[in-house]
């Protein structure tokens, strides 16, 4: 299993963010696009899909109680924030994160009958 500094090792930089952007949209309108995101809906994540999500909520939870108007800032700002939060909270979010891993696993089989439900 991959540890939690494994999961965001890889930084890319505005240029190329912009040009993934790019890609995806276009990707996202191609039916087999959406095909594969409803397959996809309707399987179980695997252990650390879960991780990484339960990450992702914890840091944004802890942006939204520090910085409420973190989304109104410039890039430079945010990747500064985002760099205080992993300094002084980088244990605490890693903690709440593994506890929001076991609640999201609970969860994950409510979420797939949902998915099925919408696919019919």
């Amino acid at each position: 299993m991959k540890t939690l500094s494994n999961l965001y090792e890889k930084t890319v930089t505005a240029v190329q963010r912009r040009k993934q952007a790019r890609r995806m949209a276009k990707l996202a309108k191609s039916p087999s696009f959406k095909m594969k995101k409803k397959r996809a809906a309707i399987k179980m994540r695997n252990p650390a899909k879960l991780m990484q999500l339960a990450r992702k909520k914890t840091i944004q939870q802890f942006r939204d109680k520090f910085y409420p108007n973190y989304k109104d800032m410039s890039v430079q700002q945010r990747v500064k924030i985002d760099q205080l939060l992993m300094v002084k909270y980088g244990n605490k979010i890693d903690k709440i994160s593994k506890k929001l891993t076991i609640k999201l696993r609970g969860q994950e089989a409510s979420r797939i009958a949902k998915a099925k439900e919408a696919l019919k």
